[in-house]
C-alpha cells in the first residue's frame, strides 16, 4: 500500500512541474521561432533538425510534422543510420553533423533547428557534434532556432530564438526538456502561419461537425 501511495505522490509532483514548465515557457520567443520558420519556407529554404539520444528520435517525429502538415523541406541527419555510423566510426562522433550540413549545401535561405537538454557546452566536451554543426551555420549564416534546456549552453548563446524549457526540478531536466520539445514543435506546427493542412483527426472532426449541422 505504501508503494501506491508514494507511485502517486510522485506522479503528481511529476505532474505538477509539467504545468509549471508549461507556465513558464517564454510565448514571445515561440513566435520569434514561427516568424524565422516561416520566412525559411517563404524563400524555400530548407529545415535541418539536429538531436541526439531522445532528441534524435523527436528530430525525425519533427521534421514528418513539418514536412506533412506545414510544407516545409525539412530533414534530420540522424534519420540516415549508416551515414551517421560511418562518420562516428570513421572520424569520430563530433563529426557527425558539420559535414552533413556541408555536403547538404547548407546556406543563408535554410534554419537549423537543435533539439537538446543542454544545447552543448564545449568547455565540458558535451555535444560537441551540435556545437560544430552551429558554427558551420553561423558561418554560412543559416538561422538557428533551439529548444533547450539550458539557457547557458551553446546553442542558446548563438541561436536567433532560442526557446529554453524552464527548470522547476534539476532532477527531471532531461524528461522535461525532452518531453516539451514535442510539445512546442507541435505548437510550431499547427500555428496558424505555419499550419498549411489539418491533421487527420481534427480533419475528422470537423467533417462530422459540418454534417451534423
Amino acid at each position: 500500500m505504501s508503494e501506491l501511495v508514494a507511485a502517486k505522490s510522485f506522479s503528481e509532483q511529476y505532474l505538477t512541474e509539467v504545468s509549471e514548465v508549461a507556465g513558464g515557457l517564454d510565448p514571445e520567443m515561440v513566435e520569434k521561432a514561427v516568424a524565422l520558420i516561416a520566412k525559411t519556407r517563404d524563400r524555400k529554404g530548407r529545415l535541418f533538425v539536429l538531436g541526439v539520444g531522445g532528441s534524435a528520435g523527436n528530430a525525425s517525429h519533427a521534421v514528418n510534422d513539418f514536412r506533412k502538415l506545414a510544407g516545409i523541406e525539412a530533414y534530420a541527419p540522424t534519420d540516415n543510420v549508416s551515414e551517421i555510423t560511418a562518420r562516428t566510426n570513421d572520424d569520430g562522433w563530433h563529426s557527425i553533423f558539420e559535414p552533413w550540413l556541408r555536403t547538404s549545401r547548407l546556406n543563408s535561405k535554410d534554419t537549423v533547428l537543435v533539439l537538446s537538454v543542454g544545447g552543448g557546452d564545449e568547455k565540458k566536451n558535451i555535444s560537441v557534434n551540435l556545437i560544430e554543426a552551429l558554427k558551420y551555420a553561423r558561418k554560412v549564416k543559416a538561422s538557428i532556432i533551439g529548444i533547450v534546456g539550458r539557457s547557458s549552453g551553446y546553442t542558446a548563446q548563438v541561436a536567433d530564438a532560442c526557446i529554453v524549457v524552464p527548470t522547476v526540478n534539476p532532477e527531471h531536466i532531461t524528461p522535461h526538456s525532452e518531453s516539451f520539445q514535442a510539445v512546442i514543435w507541435h505548437l510550431l506546427v499547427f500555428h496558424p502561419r505555419l499550419k498549411m493542412i489539418q491533421g487527420k483527426w481534427e480533419s475528422v472532426e470537423q467533417g462530422s461537425a459540418a454534417n451534423k449541422t
